[in-house]
């Protein structure tokens, strides 16, 4: 995995660092894609709330479950995508988001991005740290925003570093022009001693909450 730090480096190893990034962005969006045509006898449903629907499916990355979350959002794809990209906005509404650092912008729509998050059921799930390629561009008539862990050798003591494996959203219109569809897949090693059933219930609760609190935040800041 593609090694990420912040010691200077000459002209030739930006240019070459940029090649790898932008490779393994191209790498990821065809993943993301392949997730889309997955069958659906594959999937079982984990949690289902009114507005949003999450499934697993064991995960072919690792030894945990790719899970699949689908709902609407009352926006329109590039605003709902504003608010979910690595940035400022994205921490003033993601409550499970304590910390968020972009490390180095690579492109336009690509960074790398180190993030912290809150425990979870009552820090049976202690806070956890990630860094990841994020890269977001135009899908069909809406967008999608992808992420993967890179590695980088520095970590904040007393956080668990996790690794993301193939994640990201879909963001498409609907027929209803006030509406968008969103659908999500996210499959994330926690690392750690933890039960699979309080990881299956951290992740289905919190994908449920996702979706709830980015419609919240479209709808306390208006276009």
């Amino acid at each position: 995995m593609t090694e990420i730090n912040n010691r200077r480096k000459s002209p030739s190893s930006e240019r070459i660092l940029a090649n790898t990034m932008g490779s393994l962005s191209l790498q990821l969006r065809e993943t993301l894609v392949s997730y889309l045509s997955l069958n659906e006898t594959e999937w079982n449903i984990a949690k289902k709330s009114k507005d949003v629907t999450v499934w697993r499916k064991p995960s072919d990355e690792f030894g945990g479950f790719l899970y699949k979350a689908e709902g609407t959002v009352p926006d329109n794809p590039r605003r709902i995508i504003e608010f979910m990209i690595p940035g400022p906005r994205r921490m003033q509404w993601d409550s499970l988001m304590t910390s968020l650092e972009i490390v180095k912008t690579l492109d336009e729509g690509c960074c790398v991005v180190k993030y912290a998050t809150a425990g979870q059921l009552w820090n049976i799930i202690s806070p956890r740290e990630f860094v990841d390629l994020s890269y977001t561009c135009d899908y069909q008539r809406g967008l999608m925003s992808c992420g993967v862990s890179v590695h980088h050798p520095e970590q904040n003591p007393g956080l668990v570093r996790g690794f993301n494996h193939p994640c990201g959203w879909f963001c498409v219109p609907t027929e209803d022009p006030a509406l968008s569809a969103l659908t999500g897949f996210i499959q994330t090693d926690l690392k750690g001693r933890i039960p699979q059933s309080a990881v299956d219930s951290a992740m289905a609760a919190g994908l449920v909450r996702f979706y709830r609190e980015l419609t919240l935040a479209l709808a306390a800041e208006p276009p």
